[in-house]
């Protein structure tokens, strides 16, 4: 299942029903999954570590070092989980000794061409980032976000599960779950109803976190006051502790 012209270095794992595609280069440290396929001319280096059923496409660079002036050699990683979907172009890089040690994206992701995951960022699980999605060090993101064409995103931010980023926006401060964020200058715009409308949240969850956006963005009240009454209500309202989680932890500040 490799092509007469790919490079594997002797001391890459590969598992069962792998396919390695023409002129492409895997190095000692890699590690690739069951039923897991490689496109033609792409890198997979460094210490890398690939699971089961991921469709890798043409040019990729996976797991070289990364672009952090710091960085002196040391033996970081990048982790990706399994059933990813990683298209052309693609460039993810490890981590660094300053942060996780490791670049880590998790199962199910929807990874579309010239996505730039760069080191340390920790991705969830069944995510989905459009064309030229742009993510600099250190950046966090939940399980189900959805980044748009063009998206940039600032290092250190955090975004939360289930947002909906809208196409090109510059994210410098960290997004809360369920949020939907948009337009020039980028800023909140409700929650994402229709992706978890998708993910089988019922009327009666949608009117909670839809109460729960008013009291953080639209009821006058500061930052702290509006925290301490959305982490009260989670107390009973299991809907809304992903989001009072969230908002406990200082990060950045988010985006308000």
């Amino acid at each position: 299942m490799i092509h007469a012209t790919a490079i594997v270095h002797p001391g890459a794992r590969l598992g069962a029903n792998v396919e390695i595609g023409p002129y492409s280069i895997i190095g000692e440290h890699v590690e690739i999954g069951d039923g897991s396929t490689v496109g033609a001319h792409a890198v997979i280096t460094g210490h890398t570590r690939i699971g089961r059923n991921n469709r890798i496409f043409h040019f990729v660079s996976l797991g070289e070092e990364p672009q952090d002036k710091k960085y002196a050699g040391e033996p970081t990683r990048l982790e990706i989980g399994d059933n990813n979907t990683i298209r052309e172009y693609c460039m993810f890089s490890t981590g660094t000794i300053q942060d996780k040690h490791v670049t880590r994206i998790g199962n199910g992701n929807w990874l579309m061409a010239y996505v730039h995951i760069a080191h340390d960022c920790q991705i969830g699980n069944n995510t989905t980032f459009s064309n030229n999605v742009t993510l600099a060090g250190h950046v966090e993101v939940g399980d189900y976000a959805t980044l748009s064409g063009f998206v940039g995103v600032h290092q250190f931010s955090r975004i939360g599960a289930h947002v909906m980023i809208g196409i090109s926006s510059v994210i410098t401060q960290d997004v809360p779950p369920y949020l939907t964020i948009a337009g020039s200058p980028t800023a909140p715009r409700g929650i994402n109803n229709e992706g978890l409308k998708r993910r089988g949240y019922s009327a009666e969850a949608l009117a909670v976190l839809k109460r729960a956006y008013k009291t953080l963005y639209k009821s006058g009240l500061g930052l702290d006051e509006a925290r301490a009454t959305i982490a009260a209500e989670a107390e009973t309202v299991p809907e809304l502790r992903p989001l009072a989680d969230f908002l406990a932890i200082p990060g950045r500040g988010i985006i308000r």
